[in-house]
Formats: C-alpha cells, sequence, structure tokens
C-alpha cells in the first residue's frame, strides 16, 4: 500500500508542552550548552523556533510576506536565502534573556498551532516540501514537516543538556514517517529497471518497515515489506532521524547501516536528507 496522508497537528501542543517543560527547568548555565546545530546554542535554538513559528504566522495566516532581498532560482539559492535568515534572527535575538523568549515561544506556538488547525489538510501549502522533491504539497505535508522541524530542535537541546530524548513511538515514529518520505526524490537519479525495490527498515519501537519501488514514473514509497525487494536497508531508530537530518557523517552512516543484497540499490539511502541543507 503507497504511503498514505498523516495528520499531526494535534501533535503540536503536547510536543511544545514538553519542550517548554524543560526549558523552564534549565539552570543558567544550560543556555549556553552547545548543540549539534553548528555554531548554535540551546539558547540560539530556543530562538530559531520562535522564528519559525513567527515567519510562518506572519506569512501564511497574516498575510505578510516581504520579497526576499536577492534572486533565488534554485534549490541552493533557497538554502542559502533560509540560512541567512536563521542566522540573522539568532544573531539578533541574543540580546534576549531567556525567560521572554520562553513566553514569546508559548504565545507564538499556540496561535500557530490554532492556525495549522484551521487549514484544510488536503489543500495547497504555503510552501512545498523542497526536500521531497516537490513543487506543491499539501498542507498536510507541509504540517508534518513542521512537526518534524520541533521534534528535531527538541532532541537536539535535550541532547546538549542531557536530558531524555522523546524517543517512544507517540513522538518519534511520527518524525520518521515524515522523513523517510524524502527516499523517492533521494532516488531520482539511481538507474534501475522497473520492478525493482529496496526495502527500508527502521529498528527500535518508534521505527517500520517501508519499500521504495521502482515504477514507470519514478521511485514510490510503500508501507510493509516487498518479498522481491533486491536489498534490504537496515538501522535502528536513533541512527535513522540522526541520518535524515545531517547529523551523520557519510563514513558514521555507513558504520551505522546493514544493507543486505545488491548494495547498489542501498547505497543512495545514505546521502537521504529529509531538512533544507
Amino acid at each position: 500500500m503507497p504511503v498514505g496522508p498523516v495528520f499531526l497537528v494535534d501533535l503540536f501542543p503536547g510536543l511544545h508542552a514538553q519542550l517548554s517543560s524543560l526549558l523552564r527547568g534549565l539552570q543558567p548555565a544550560d543556555w549556553a550548552r552547545p548543540t549539534a546545530c553548528a555554531q548554535w546554542s540551546v539558547k540560539d535554538i530556543t530562538a530559531h523556533l520562535l522564528d519559525t513559528g513567527l515567519r510562518r504566522l506572519s506569512h501564511s495566516r497574516d498575510g505578510f510576506a516581504p520579497a526576499p532581498d536577492r534572486t533565488i532560482a534554485s534549490y541552493a539559492d533557497l538554502v542559502a536565502y533560509l540560512n541567512h535568515l536563521n542566522a540573522e534572527w539568532v544573531t539578533a535575538a541574543r540580546r534576549l534573556s531567556p525567560p521572554l523568549l520562553l513566553d514569546m515561544l508559548d504565545l507564538t506556538e499556540l496561535q500557530l498551532h490554532a492556525f495549522f488547525r484551521s487549514l484544510d489538510p488536503h489543500g495547497r501549502a504555503a510552501f512545498a516540501v523542497a526536500w521531497a522533491g516537490e513543487e506543491t504539497s499539501p498542507n498536510w505535508f507541509d504540517i508534518g514537516r513542521e512537526y518534524t522541524e520541533r521534534w528535531l530542535h527538541q532532541a537536539q537541546i535535550r541532547e546538549a543538556v542531557g536530558a531524555p530524548g522523546l524517543d517512544s513511538r507517540a513522538w518519534l515514529h511520527p518524525t520518521l514517517d515524515i522523513f523517510v518520505r524524502a527516499l523517492p526524490f533521494n532516488y531520482r537519479h539511481l538507474d534501475a529497471k522497473v520492478g525493482e525495490s529496496v526495502r527500508f527498515e527502521i529498528r527500535g519501537e518508534a521505527g517500520g518497515v517501508w519499500t521504495l519501488k521502482r515504477l514507470g514514473e519514478g521511485w514510490r514509497l510503500f508501507v510493509g515489506s516487498d518479498p522481491g525487494s533486491g536489498a534490504t536497508v537496515s538501522l535502528d531508530q536513533r541512527a535513522a532521524w540522526k541520518l535524515f537530518s545531517k547529523g551523520l557523517s557519510r563514513d558514521k552512516a555507513r558504520r551505522s547501516i546493514r544493507i543486505q543484497g545488491d548494495s547498489r540499490l542501498g547505497e543512495p539511502v545514505l546521502g537521504t536528507l529529509a531538512v533544507m541543507a
């Protein structure tokens, strides 16, 4: 069965409550701890999360969308522009206190959830999910992408301060279910015969099994196994979310992933990203 829509809107309040509780319990020194995001501290990631919510509400709810200050003619241009916006905000937000950031984040996430709930999940999203190769996306996929960003940044904060991760099935499986949808686009350049397929298994409570199959129009992702798959790619759930989010180098990814069968079919997984990078 092909992968279908997933509706994650109702997870946003609980996910934010987990983050807010964690951040409000931090010691002053914790805010300066380095994270897996290059050159960003715990406080910087918190500021970035606030920025993403404010930008989304301003643009998509309020229709306030200043034109970019540069030409965006390619995916690389878009990534560079977003990186510029992110860095600009994080630098300015270093002037703000953690309590003020938290109060603003609580307010913004409340409004963001209400806005997402107001959308037709099957309507056209304001932003396509570019890492999946889409030029237009339904709202449910765009909202799912927003969920994964919030889960991921919270995971990075939790790692930085030594807090337990949100790795139960309730929180992590939705993230992985969205992330694996990057696979068909990532495989687009692999020369394969129609009917060839790859079984993709994520081990752990939050994991699952998917099959990527080459059809006439390109690669397509299915839920479950195909007994005729030419290769099986297997990795645990922690390695999976790190792989998709640029948290593993190619060498570390290679050591974390088991490829059985035709390595030509399994190798492209190592370069899969479900974030803008």
